[in-house]
């Protein structure tokens, strides 16, 4: 009891304040402390646990850019990035990149989004977010829209990997008629030849 009420007494000498009041603002003192603290030390403390995680962790490699090859518009829109597993492709100008570099851009949620898994040839040169603009389609479009869509193309032939080409839906059947049509073309030009020698020769 002694001490108590010579702590009274010391707080009421040397402060001019209750013992009530001292003990609240000791209390918010001891508050801001902390909160002050907290702010300005405790980031140090987390950072030095995040590298001490990151050290133990091995940073994930980028996957490789796959060679697809040739591939249609409908197979192309399979790599829009809602599969994780597969690359982010898109298409300019009938050329295939591999964007997963630039997946926060490209992917899903990204402010490009809607371009992964498309040509998005028109959109780019108009520089619009619309839908229909989603097309390897570039009639209409004046020099100067052409001309930003080269500076696209050449943005993407530097910072990705070509991985592929557009090829239409009935390529393979074309291919398959105009290789038949030219090999007909070809036997009777042949034919016509030997025929031509043949009346030659009586």
């Amino acid at each position: 009891m002694a001490f108590y009420a010579t702590l009274v007494e010391a707080i009421d000498t040397y402060t001019g304040l209750s013992p009530a009041a001292f003990f609240t603002i000791l209390a918010l003192m001891v508050g801001v402390y902390g909160l002050v603290s907290a702010m300005f030390v405790y980031p140090d403390a987390v950072s030095v646990a995040e590298k001490s995680v990151a050290s133990v962790l091995p940073p994930s490699p980028p996957a490789e850019p796959v060679q697809i090859g040739d591939v249609t518009l409908e197979e192309l829109i399979a790599y829009d990035g809602s599969d994780p597993k597969k690359p982010l492709l898109m298409a300019i100008k009938g050329q295939v990149y591999d964007v997963s570099r630039g997946r926060m851009f490209y992917g899903p949620g990204g402010p490009y989004a809607l371009f992964a898994g498309r040509d998005a040839s028109r959109a780019l040169a108009l520089m619009s977010f619309d839908r229909s603009d989603l097309t390897g389609n570039l009639e209409g479009l004046s020099s100067d829209e052409l001309d930003v869509l080269q500076d696209w193309e050449e943005k993407f032939k530097e910072k990705y990997v070509k991985v592929g080409q557009l090829i239409s839906e009935n390529s393979e059947d074309k291919d398959a008629i105009g290789s038949s049509e030219q090999m007909e073309r070809n036997q009777e030009s042949h034919q016509g030849a030997l025929d031509g020698n043949e009346r030659s020769e009586i």
